[in-house]
């Protein structure tokens, strides 16, 4: 790690290869605290690469527990958080709608960080039982067409650097992390982000991946298509701007975005966006990202069939069909 470090403070950059071996030792727990503190602050004090961020994703992968669900066409639809907004469960409830619409939904995700409410914390709300377990989450996707892995339970690696970003208090690379180390490795990837650099950092470290991806990233701030202003989006297809309009919405208005001050509010919105009881705009933000998820599946559909399928999961209580049946599971 010395002679890392000392390469690092240099001015230096790693390569894909030495920086999966630098995380892979890390994650082993062959690393002092003060030495992976040393490490993280220098990821703080400059940018991220494209190789380094491959490098450091490859060897968490290496390291979690895997899920093998290849035999599904599979999607996880995440943000990457950071954006101080305080929206409301937005991508969760996109995968509802989306398994509601025939799709196999792999959905990774944690307790929120930069929200009230992440997606473990609905999923437990609402009677969910963490596993690691292949064959119950097998079970969940063939009957649901979605199940959920708590990252915590597959990525032990992690537990070694969990007390360094705790007494560091501020943002590392790991936080940048999660959304790139589903351990089913999803064929499909929708992936919010909080700023046009880190949207240009994933689409270097997706290009490389052989997922079919789509990075959206709205122009004021958000992490997801927010429909407050126009949205930016990236795939391996494609690059270009969406407005509002384009999906078939108005403008919509921030305050009606926010999760409220409680993970219960958060709950809330939730139920009442499934049932049909919240408010168009929270409505209209939902079917906007799932049918992105729909499009990053089937790049050949209209934006205008997307929308109308993801409407039709929501509007006629299949999504939240898909929400019930797969808490009857876990009882």
């Amino acid at each position: 790690m010395k002679d890392t470090l000392d390469y690092l403070f240099a001015g230096n950059t790693l390569t894909k290869e030495e920086a999966c071996s630098v995380f892979t030792r890390m994650g082993k727990g062959e690393f002092s605290e003060s030495e992976m503190a040393a490490l993280l602050t220098v990821f703080r004090m400059r940018s991220i690469k494209g190789e380094e961020l491959a490098g450091f994703r490859q060897a968490l992968l290496n390291l979690c527990v895997p899920v093998d669900l290849s035999e599904y066409n599979t999607i996880d639809v995440v943000g990457t958080g950071g954006d101080g907004k305080n929206t409301f469960n937005i991508s969760t409830l996109s995968c509802f709608v989306l398994a509601g619409a025939g799709y196999k939904v792999a959905k990774h995700g944690n307790y929120g960080l930069s929200s009230v409410s992440g997606a473990s914390n609905m999923f437990e709300y609402f009677g969910y039982n963490f596993s690691n377990d292949t064959g119950k989450l097998k079970k969940e996707i063939e009957e649901t067409g979605i199940c959920f892995m708590h990252a915590p339970l597959f990525h032990p690696a992690m537990k070694y650097v969990g007390p360094v970003r705790k007494a560091l208090k501020v943002r590392t690379i790991f936080n940048m992390m999660g959304p790139l180390i589903n351990p089913s490795f999803p064929k499909n990837q929708l992936l919010g982000v909080s700023d046009l650099e880190i949207m240009d950092l994933y689409n270097q470290v997706y290009a490389e991946s052989g997922q079919k991806y789509i990075i959206v990233h709205s122009l004021d701030g958000y992490d997801e298509i927010s429909l407050t202003g126009d949205t930016r989006y990236v795939s391996n297809k494609t690059e270009d701007n969406l407005t509002p309009a384009d999906f078939g919405f108005p403008v919509a208005n921030p305050e009606e975005l926010s999760g409220g001050k409680s993970v219960e509010d958060a709950a809330e919105i939730f139920r009442n966006v499934l049932e049909g009881k919240s408010t168009p705009t929270q409505q209209n933000v939902v079917i906007a990202n799932a049918a992105m998820g729909i499009r990053c599946i089937s790049p050949e559909k209209s934006l205008a069939d997307c929308i109308a399928e993801a409407g039709e999961s929501l509007k006629s209580g299949k999504a939240l069909g898909v929400l019930k049946k797969l808490m009857s599971l876990n009882k």
